[in-house]
Parts: C-alpha cells; structure tokens; sequence
C-alpha cells in the first residue's frame, strides 16, 4: 500500500494535479490579518474568502496570522505549524459531488496563553490591519437578558489589574491598541465574524466597556479610531471527523491532521467601515452594504433559530444529525411551519432576498445528507444563543399578538432537556454549556414550580411574568414531563389538538 504524503509546503508541488492549491508566493504573504479564535467555521468561511482573493488577484499584504488565546488552542496550532498553516477544505454537495481544495491564507499561529507579550505586539505590528474574531457567542462575556458586560468575570478582573499579562480577549485587543496609539499608528479594525445579532456593535460596546475599566483615556481613543463593522456570515460547517481524515488519505494520497469539512452554500455581507484599510472581498463574492441589519436578523432568526429547533426537540427524539431530522417529515414540517408562522412575520423586507427561497434554500442545506452535521455541535452552548435566535422571535411575537407555540415547545423541551439530560429512549444527551449546572438546577424544580426554568433571568429575562407565555409554556412543561416523546406534542401544535 502506497504510503500517503504529508500536506505542507515542500510538497503542496505534488498534489496541484488533484486538488485545487494555493497558486500565489506564500513566501511573499503579510500577515494584514490577525485571527482570534481559529476554528472550523473560520477556516470554512473568512479564510477561505482570503485564498480565493489571494488567488485571484494580488492580495499578499491580507494573509491571517492565526491566534489562540487558550491552551485548549494548542493543538489546532501544532498541527498548523506542522502543517506550514496549509489544510484542506473538503466542499460537500447534496448530490454526493465533493470538491477539495488545500487553503494556503493562515501564514502563522500564535499562542497567547504562552507568550501575550508576543501576541500583543504582532497585533500591534504596523502589517496588522484588522484583527477578527469567532470567540463564539459566549466569548463576548455579556448578560444574555440585559445584553451589559459582566465586569465579575474572574479573567475580565485579572486583566484590569494586569495589562501586560493578559487572559481574555478584551485585555490583548486593549493592551494591543494602547501600543498602536502610543506609537502613533492607526488603529486597527475589529471585525467580529460571530453569529451575534449587531455583532460588530456587541464588540464594541464590551470591548469599551472594559477598556473604561482599566484606562478611561484608552478608551476615549479606541470610542473615535476604531472600527467594528457589523457582518452576517454563514457556511454550515460540522466538526471533523475521522472518517474526513482518511477520506483525503484514501482517495488522494494526502495526510492533513486537520481539514475541514463544509456545505458548497456561503455567504458574507458586511458594512463597509474599516479604520485601516480592508481586502477587497467583494471580487470573491462577499457582500458590502451601508447596513446589515435586515440580512443578519434574516439569517439568525431562520438559520440559526431554525438549527436550535431541529437540535433540541431532534436530540430528545433520538435523531442524531441535522440531515436526519429533516429527512424526518415531521421535524421538518414543524421547522418549516415554525419559519412560516412565527419568524416570517417579525421580519424585515430584505433587499435582494425572496424569504420563500431563503427558507427552501435553508432546508435544502439542512437536508444535505453529505454533511452530518451532530445535533449535540448544534446545542452547543444553548444558554448563550437562544436568547437571540429564538427567545427574541418570542418577545416580538408576544408584542404583536402572534403565534408562540412552536417555540415555546422548544423552550419546554430545552427544560426537560436540561433536567433529564437524556432522550426519549435513555440515552444519555451530550450537554456542554457554560451554564450547565444553572439550567439542571432550574430545570430540576420544575416539578415544584413550572416556572422556575423561567426564573432564570440572565437567559430569559421578565418573560415568567407574561401571563400569555407563561400560560402556553406550563401547558406545555406538563405534557412533555407527563409524556416525553416529543413527536406527540410536535404532532399535537402542527395539527392543532394542543
């Protein structure tokens, strides 16, 4: 048997017949880019976007210099420098076609848990133009209910009192542009790439608002100079798998530790406000426009509202993959119904966008039995994303007189979710979230008080004192723990016997 080749630059030569390569100097690559947080999703979408420009045009002062924060990052960056930072994208299609591409964007990795001082200086670098983050919706270290900074964090509080050793993002992002103003460079933008609703305003405003805690001057500065342009993304991408590793091992001869997998669907619209320059991303097919707003409500409302609703009542019902859920015609019916009658009428007009071939497009991507991707990557920090992909479309509906039901069947399940923390045949749910232990303790007295999931106001707000919710949610908490076989209660909203 052939022993396959390892991906690095060295040999990137011997695959260009196979595969689509990097076909610019990466030798000759800036890194104009610095990159917190390099996921899956970051080297689907942003980094992918970044190669193609490379590609196409002479782009060489925009590579990404990739950075972890945390030791948890190290071995994304092991791999990368093992790798000289090239992997490869593996573009899954619904009729089975794959397309495999080797990205060559990400020129460097650091890790800021082994050197910050380091870190801090290539982000205050003059090369450096713009620094972007996916710190997923937690990482932001806002209340969910009020949306304010949470100045008690343990991280937030070592890194007002210690500048130059920081932990958290917002001390390196500060102490960082405390060099760049100090030497008289121009700030560099911060570009969330985050599925947070205004994603470049929560940047702001919580990068501000620990930036007033620790130096209130720096903070003035940062308030004028810097720029965060708000920005919807999307690109399904699931989490590797064994089985991607050895398909690029059997069928091209090709070690890669670590490549991606993703759906052939992505879109980027952005607001075109940058402190220091930008590529020009809109040559490969990303969007520019004065306000995201109606795009990013749109897409977080359905998509991501819509992958929330498959996960949690697809999880208590044994489905294993969103592909599975919606191959199952009453998950997705009651997705479908739930985009129709609850989200479609809060929404916006979007320029560009017909909602009906938005939501068939969406369920068409979900269906694309290629991907795989797991409902428990779905509920993946629950707390920190229902408060605006669903408990939002709630509010708004409770406010308008409108239809309720089918997310608060997902709300009464996620209760049950979090208190049992098994599906309807036992087996056991693989819960992480950082609010965990609070959500099974809220949950668990459910059976002395049907609103006590509801109490937790950081996720839900005042919402246990509307008496409309809270009367269609206690119906609802009582069936499912009086039978939790959730199809029956899907069954029940969809042809209304609940």
């Amino acid at each position: 048997m052939k022993e396959s080749i390892a991906l690095n630059q060295k040999n990137l030569p011997l695959f260009t017949e196979k595969l689509d390569c990097p076909r610019y100097d990466r030798s000759q690559v800036k890194a104009g880019i610095i990159h917190i947080g390099v996921g899956g999703f970051h080297r689907s979408h942003q980094a992918y976007y970044t190669d193609r420009l490379m590609n196409e045009t002479d782009s060489s002062e925009w590579g990404i210099c990739g950075v972890g924060l945390r030791d948890a990052d190290r071995k994304i960056g092991d791999i990368l420098a093992k790798q000289d930072y090239l992997y490869t994208l593996i573009v899954k299609h619904p009729d089975g076609k794959i397309e495999n591409r080797v990205i060559g964007s990400i020129v460097d990795f650091m890790l800021g848990c082994d050197d910050p001082t380091a870190v801090i200086q290539r982000m205050a670098h003059a090369d450096t133009k713009i620094v972007s983050l996916t710190i997923t919706e937690g990482g932001y270290n806002f209340n969910a209910a009020t949306g304010e900074f949470d100045c008690k964090n343990p991280g937030v509080k070592h890194d007002i009192l210690n500048p130059d050793q920081p932990q958290t993002v917002f001390g390196f992002l500060t102490a960082a542009l405390k060099l760049r103003r100090a030497a008289g460079l121009p700030a560099f933008t911060i570009q969330s790439c985050d599925n947070i609703q205004h994603n470049g305003n929560m940047a702001r405003k919580v990068l501000l608002a620990f930036a007033h805690k620790q130096d209130a001057e720096l903070a003035t500065w940062i308030e004028r100079e810097v720029r965060f342009p708000n920005a919807m993304v999307d690109r399904i991408t699931p989490v590797t798998t064994p089985a991607d590793i050895q398909y690029l091992d059997t069928e091209l001869g090709l070690k890669d530790e670590w490549p991606v997998t993703c759906e052939p669907f992505i879109q980027w619209v952005i607001e075109d406000s940058f402190s220091n320059g930008r590529p020009a991303w809109e040559d490969v097919g990303a969007q520019f426009v004065p306000d995201v707003t109606p795009y990013e409500t749109m897409k977080i409302r359905l998509l991501n509202a819509g992958h929330s609703v498959l996960g949690i009542l697809g999880s208590l019902h044994g489905h294993q993959t969103i592909d599975g859920c919606v191959a199952d015609t009453l998950f997705a019916t009651y997705l479908r119904r739930f985009m129709d009658f609850e989200v479609t009428p809060v929404l916006e007009p979007v320029e560009g966008i017909h909602l009906d071939d938005y939501k068939d497009c969406l369920i068409e991507r979900f269906g694309n039995p290629n991907i795989k991707d797991n409902l428990a990557r779905i509920c993946l920090e629950s707390s920190s994303k229902l408060p605006k992909f669903l408990i939002a479309t709630i509010r708004e509906n409770l406010a308008s007189g409108g239809s309720i039901e089918y997310a608060t069947l997902v709300i009464a399940a996620w209760c049950y979710y979090s208190d049992k923390g098994i599906n309807e045949h036992g087996v056991p749910l693989d819960i992480v979230d950082e609010m965990k232990s609070e959500l099974h303790k809220a949950a668990t007295a459910t059976a002395r008080d049907p609103l006590a999931f509801l109490k937790l106001k950081s996720i839900f707000g005042e919402l246990a004192k509307d008496k409309t919710f809270t009367k269609t949610y206690s119906n609802m908490i009582q069936a499912i723990y009086e039978n939790p076989k959730i199809a029956q209660h899907m069954q029940a909203i969809l042809f209304g016997r609940e």
